[in-house]
């Protein structure tokens, strides 16, 4: 069997099933009489950052989808046509695949049962020991298994701790059933994840050949290839794609450390690095490093590898300790305790309203013990109350630090005492003072 699959130039699309409902699958009872919906495709955690661009860009392509979450809220929200997190280009197809009766909704498990195939997109965390908690996923699994039938493809979309799909088969084998049982990692850009659905390779893999072909033709509806491995190496390349980015970040924010302790700015030295040298052209820039996926999967790896995973665990002691860091160098060059200290950007990352495991809040927590005042602001972030108007911070505040570079701080017009932009998102360098702006220099 071919590693490497094209997508024909034309794909036919699954046969559609039957819709026989429109908004009963909401958690409320069903009218009498009407059967189980059925469906092409069944996504669990359907209305998160991973399942709901993967509902409405298969739904482009014709399939009836079902969405099927406990967050009512969320649902309400995506109902009504509006995208209930930022995600580029995903509300037009939203509209357009409610508009066509192609998304139902509901949160009543035993739905899963009319779906030709089911998608698990739910989180998987790891412990205060900073292992793997697989009880996330068998806790889904016990509570599916009653509906699901040896006929139905099952695709695990989750990042898995290497090894779990193949446990995952013989666990539902324990319980009385054989599921056609497939691990097909994510690996899309938070935010560009319809973009990327339709433009990337898409990794598929089978506890058996016949679960395997059917996950490459599924993803063969959206996706101009897929590639097919078994599962445990499917499992790690999507552990290595995040421990190798969040290496490659701790790379660079230690170079920023070292060069900021010698008191000569860093973006001055990789500029220099960079200038028509080819080896060095794609090396990233020093920042917060953090969201709800690369530190995580970093540490499923280590404990996959008995702890053994040295490297992964200097990078985790970098990228987590560079908020510290930051504040150290600011205490021992400024009287920080008598200074309000503002952060520009809440979120994880830029052009993202996800806040989750951001390490603003980290940089935030350590400061209100070391500042006079601490403000926040982030134009996209909805879920934090403490957060102020942009003007208000930048008005009350003698220092700034650019956590998230959104671009709606691009042209704002600075003049404050010290300001912390180890993004270069400004391209003045890392660390600008009043002083320098005026001499005309950043260093």
């Amino acid at each position: 069997m071919a590693l490497f699959t094209k997508k024909p130039r034309f794909v036919k699309s699954l046969e559609p099933t039957a819709w026989p409902y429109e908004d009963d699958a909401t958690g409320g009872p069903s009218p009498a009489g009407k059967a189980q919906p059925s469906v092409d495709i069944c996504v669990v955690g359907g209305a998160g950052h991973v399942g709901l661009p993967l509902s409405i860009v298969f739904a482009a392509q014709k399939q009836r989808v079902l969405i099927y979450d406990v967050n009512q809220s969320s649902m309400d929200v995506i109902r009504s046509g509006r995208m209930p997190f930022m995600e580029q280009n995903a509300e037009p197809l939203l509209k357009n695949a409610l508009s066509k009766g192609l998304l139902a909704f509901t949160n009543r498990a035993e739905h899963v049962a009319g779906a030709k195939t089911v998608v698990l997109t739910i989180g998987t965390p790891v412990d205060e020991f900073l292992t793997p908690s697989l009880r996330v996923v068998t806790r889904c699994f016990d509570e599916l298994l009653p509906y699901l039938s040896e006929d139905q493809l099952i695709v695990i979309r989750s990042t898995v701790y290497p090894g779990v799909t193949e446990t995952l088969a013989k666990y539902v084998q324990s319980k009385g059933k054989r599921l056609k049982l497939a691990f097909c990692p994510e690996r899309i850009v938070e935010g560009r994840a319809v973009e990327e659905l339709q433009t990337l390779p898409q990794i598929v893999s089978g506890t058996t050949p016949e679960a395997e072909e059917e996950a490459a033709q599924l993803f063969l509806l959206i996706a101009p290839e897929v590639v097919r491995l078994a599962p445990m190496e499917a499992e790690l390349v999507k552990m290595f794609s995040n421990a190798y980015r969040y290496i490659q970040f701790a790379v660079t924010n230690q170079f920023y450390m070292i060069a900021s302790a010698a008191k000569v700015d860093y973006y001055r030295i990789l500029e220099g690095m960079k200038r028509d040298y080819p080896r060095s052209k794609d090396f990233p820039n020093a920042g917060l490093t953090a969201g709800p996926c690369l530190f995580k999967d970093t540490m499923q790896l280590a404990s996959f590898y008995r702890n053994q995973f040295g490297l992964g665990f200097q990078a985790m002691l970098v990228n987590e300790g560079l908020p510290q860091f930051i504040v150290d160098q600011l205490d021992a060059g400024y009287p920080l305790e008598q200074m309000t200290v503002g952060l520009l950007g809440m979120a994880f990352k830029a052009e993202s309203d996800d806040a989750r495991f951001s390490l603003s809040y980290k940089l935030k927590k350590i400061l209100t013990v070391r500042a006079k005042t601490v403000l926040t602001t982030d134009p996209y972030v909805r879920n934090d109350p403490s957060l102020l108007p942009l003007e208000e911070v930048l008005r009350r505040s003698n220092v700034l630090i650019l956590c998230a570079p959104h671009r709606a701080y691009r042209d704002l017009k600075l003049n404050h005492e010290v300001i912390v932009d180890i993004w270069n998102f400004w391209g003045k360098g890392s660390l600008i003072t009043r002083e320098c702006v005026a001499a005309g220099d950043s260093r």
